[in-house]
């Protein structure tokens, strides 16, 4: 084989992970947008599945596509596009109850992505998405208090204790899922 036709087959090669990432990063994105839809109607912040499938994103793609599949995903809500809970995007949207919860979307993704090679058996991951939840957790939190004017400790009834509950249970589907999900084929 002479260096050209290496070369070109390197090139390919190239491509076609490229390819691969770029739609498996598409398709994440569909599925965040979806599970976020999957909503449970609080009266500050709606409790959706949309955590669920960042944390799986980060988990699936390599940390690369992981955190640009989900600040597309924001920039995709940000230019107005219905892609938050309940069908919504905007402006308002990004600074409203739930603004910081999604920008704790991208800090819990970066989180998982960049720490899920050292994370390999199902505790460990689960603790991962622990982790990556506080990330969601605080900005959440903090953006509710400086809208609302209220203290940590009247916020929380209504910005963190609601979740508690299903977002431990979201850290388990999303440890369990992960480990199935490393089975599929990957390009190098």
């Amino acid at each position: 084989m002479n260096q050209h036709t290496s070369t070109v087959q390197s090139r390919s090669l190239r491509s076609s992970a490229q390819l691969y990432w770029m739609l498996l990063s598409a398709l994440m994105i569909a599925i965040i947008v979806v599970a976020s839809q999957i909503v449970i109607p609080l009266p500050m912040v709606p409790i959706n599945l949309g955590l669920l499938a960042v944390f799986v994103t980060g988990f699936v793609l390599n940390k690369r596509w992981a955190m640009i599949a989900v600040g597309l995903y924001l920039l995709m809500g940000a230019f107005g596009l219905p892609v938050f809970a309940n069908f919504r995007g905007g402006p308002q949207a990004l600074f409203g109850n739930t603004g910081g919860y999604l920008l704790g979307y991208f800090l819990s993704v970066a989180i998982i992505a960049l720490l899920r090679d050292r994370a390999v058996t199902f505790v460990q991951r689960a603790l991962l998405c622990g982790v990556a939840l506080l990330a969601c957790y605080i900005p959440g939190t903090a953006w509710l208090m400086f809208l609302t004017g209220r203290s940590l400790v009247e916020v929380l009834p209504f910005a963190v204790y609601p979740f508690i509950p299903g977002d431990i249970l979201k850290c388990v589907l999303a440890a369990w899922l992960s480990l199935r999900l490393d089975k599929l084929p990957r390009p190098v």
